[in-house]
């Protein structure tokens, strides 16, 4: 009897055990390589971020990152491909400010929405924007390019690498808040703005810093104003445009953030598995220096929740803005 019982419990026992080995190998991650999408062609500043990040955290997390550029649209064709992926972890994207926030209300008939289609993993950062006037334009600061634009109003032009970008909605956004009305002059991308900046065809641009920083340094342009609540670590002797502004300039921030996220429903446990992974790599010695030297602000806060906060904030933020400068993209 007392055999026959040890024999049932011991059926009992195996067949637990069996039911839950599947269970277990289904819950490790990964198991294959990760795509990390780049909503933005090879080459750029983005990308070049998510090709460190992807070395690193290849070796953080024993798989293959696999960078896949998937450029369209100001970023959105990479962004709706994550928004439709398998949501198990496999695939993330490395987005920034445009596909994230503006695009939200810049793009008629977007197929996906930031706030809502896309799980946050981790904020990486901000890469700020900077006023870079031409030297001979005759002003030092932000108040005396104020101060003589309201002298001649709309004699004053600006550069930005296109309609609808952040160089434009800048300038959108201090037209509004300083009571100026600053020309804009749209190019097909940075280079062609900075290029026509740098001849003196147009009066001046806000920039990324990064893009800025060796023409300020070698005097090509003169650096006004950084365009964040705080100075910049990498050119700190730059003063915000906020703090010149006076009450009408108060909270003026334009910045480039950097996020990742997967696909809406990608469990709860390998968002956390991949947000530590992030934590982990940005915390190198080698991937601050790298990041710090190209002007990124790192985020104090890299929880998924701020960055899902952050999201849905800077949307509302750019919907208005967006709404100010009457650009509408198909």
């Amino acid at each position: 009897m007392q055999i026959a019982k040890r024999a049932v419990f011991g059926l009992i026992a195996g067949a637990a055990l069996a039911a839950a080995l599947p269970a277990v190998a289904q819950d490790k991650f990964p198991e294959r390589p990760v795509t990390f999408v780049v909503p933005f062609p090879p080459g750029g500043p983005t990308d070049a971020m998510a090709r460190i990040l992807a070395t690193e955290l290849t070796r953080e997390l024993g798989q293959s990152v696999v960078v896949d550029n998937r450029a369209g649209a100001g970023g959105n064709i990479g962004a709706d491909a994550v928004a439709r992926a398998t949501p198990d972890g496999y695939t993330i994207m490395f987005g920034t400010s445009g596909p994230l926030a503006i695009n939200h209300s810049l793009y008629k008939g977007l197929k996906y929405d930031p706030r809502t289609s896309f799980e946050p993993i981790i904020y990486v950062g901000y890469l700020p924007n900077v006023l870079v006037v031409r030297p001979n334009l005759g002003v030092n600061s932000v108040q005396e390019l104020i101060v003589k634009e309201k002298a001649k109003p709309g004699t004053l032009n600006f550069a930005s690498s296109g309609n609808g970008a952040s160089s434009h909605l800048a300038g959108v956004l201090f037209n509004g808040m300083a009571g100026t009305q600053l020309v804009h002059v749209p190019y097909k991308g940075t280079g062609p703005a900075l290029n026509d900046l740098l001849a003196g065809q147009v009066d001046m641009t806000f920039t990324d810093i990064l893009t800025a920083m060796p023409y300020i340094k070698s005097d090509k342009v003169k650096a006004l104003g950084v365009a964040t609540a705080r100075r910049s670590s990498a050119m700190p002797g730059i003063p915000t445009i906020a703090e010149q502004g006076g009450n009408d300039l108060k909270g003026y921030d334009v910045s480039v953030f950097f996020g990742v996220v997967a696909p809406k429903g990608t469990p709860a446990e390998r968002v956390k598995l991949l947000n530590q992974a992030f934590t982990r790599v940005l915390a190198t010695d080698k991937v601050k220096q790298t990041f710090a030297a190209q002007g990124l602000e790192a985020s104090p806060d890299q929880t998924p929740a701020h960055l899902g906060n952050f999201i849905k904030t800077e949307v509302g933020k750019w919907a208005k803005v967006v709404e100010q400068s009457g650009v509408r993209l198909d």
